[in-house]
């Protein structure tokens, strides 16, 4: 590598050392089209920090962040980013061999474009059989194009920004908010171009079964419910996700992220549960504020 990096690669990390390292791995493997690079990963306050992970052959800088949550972390390896581009991996994704040299391409193609959300796939244990909650995420966990379109930012596991714009923009917020939601928004605000990549894939694994995928779901329903505009329309909205179901299973048995009755039968099934449950939720903050706890954990061992 040169010793100056165009594109600073920067992964916040807590307690999960075994991805992390196949995180890595896969930076090691990026093509030769690659744009020269450093690796940044930003422990959160790990029992065991990954220093053993991290010498690679690609230049890894290992900081640390005491401020709890990813939005932190992330900050604290910004910092000290020496990349015209700053490109954001979460610790359990796993870079397709193109993927620094698509996101380069995509900046190099339109220079008016600030901030680039890349596609995010989910990997199945089973290869070609994915469980229910597999086949779940795979459709409506990671749907990078709507969020840059509907919702005006990049998820944070596959998001890349100029450095300049990054500085312009200002730090992520920490673990009560979803800072990468609030960050894109801030971005947008202030005029600046949110783009899609497709081209520019990460992978990760999905959640293991039904609890973990509630535990998810508890966290965004924590963060939505803090930035809730009133009591009335949050009602409002959890009877719509009760609801939701009646409309989305139209999008499962189109979507071009499944094949096969099989997958997309496990999907509904569980497309129902899970929006219930969230529904569900979401109406027990009207009388109990349970969110505090899952507004501390950012990552499925937290």
């Amino acid at each position: 590598m040169t010793s100056v990096p165009r594109v600073s690669v920067v992964i916040p990390h807590l307690n999960d050392n075994a991805e992390l390292e196949r995180c890595l791995a896969r930076l090691d493997a990026q093509s030769p089209n690659a744009p020269p690079f450093e690796v940044i990963v930003a422990d959160n306050g790990s029992r065991e920090m990954p220093r053993a992970q991290c010498p690679r052959a690609v230049t890894t800088t290992v900081v640390v962040e005491t401020r709890p949550g990813p939005g932190p972390a992330r900050n604290r390896a910004a910092a000290i980013a020496r990349g015209d581009i700053i490109a954001f991996i979460d610790a359990d994704c796993r870079a397709d061999p193109e993927w620094l040299a698509n996101l380069a391409a995509a900046f190099e193609r339109d220079r008016d474009l600030d901030v680039i959300a890349g596609r995010i796939l989910v990997d199945s244990a089973t290869p070609g059989r994915p469980t229910g909650v597999e086949a779940y995420e795979s459709v409506f966990s990671y749907r990078v194009k709507l969020f840059v379109e509907r919702d005006h930012y990049a998820a944070t596991g596959n998001m890349a920004v100029r450095r300049r714009v990054f500085e312009a923009v200002g730090p992520f917020d920490g673990v009560s908010r979803a800072e990468d939601r609030a960050w894109g928004q801030r971005a947008a605000a202030l005029g600046h171009t949110i783009g899609y990549e497709p081209s520019a894939c990460v992978s990760t694994s999905g959640c293991t079964d039904f609890a973990e995928l509630a535990k998810r779901m508890d966290r965004l329903v924590a963060h939505n419910h803090a930035e809730r505009r009133s009591n009335a329309r949050w009602v409002l909205q959890s009877v719509a996700m009760a609801g939701s179901p009646l409309r989305d299973l139209f999008v499962l048995a189109l979507s071009p992220e499944l094949s096969g009755l099989r997958s997309r039968l496990l999907a509904s099934g569980v497309l129902i549960r899970i929006r219930t449950y969230r529904a569900a939720r979401m109406l027990q903050l009207m009388g109990r504020n349970w969110s505090p706890q899952h507004l501390a954990s950012w990552n499925k061992l937290s």
